[in-house]
């Protein structure tokens, strides 16, 4: 049997987003604070005379969105899987 290797995927985030999600999604896929990555592209910003901020737009329409969390279904157990009552039981008064 062949395992299949996992990898990462880089998305925009859904949840920690401030404009397009691509600095949350960034930053969720190195596994650092959203809050360091955004200063970084600022500071990067600034040092390349805005030429990141033509960056920013590129990414937004290239990164593909964070796939939406599935609902979680919880099925009831069956009748059949509830402990049968005790028949040889006291009645109580």
């Amino acid at each position: 049997m062949t395992q299949v290797p996992t990898y990462k995927q880089l998305f925009r985030s859904r949840t920690d987003r401030m404009v397009g999600g691509v600095c949350g999604g960034a930053a969720q896929y190195l596994g650092v604070d959203p809050v360091a990555v955004r200063v970084a592209y600022a500071l990067v910003a600034l040092i390349t005379g805005g030429l990141a901020l033509l960056a920013y737009p590129i990414m937004w329409f290239l990164m593909p969105e964070e796939p939406a969390a599935q609902p979680r279904t919880v099925t009831p157990p069956a009748p059949s899987d509830y402990p049968a009552a005790p028949t040889d039981a006291a009645p109580v008064a």
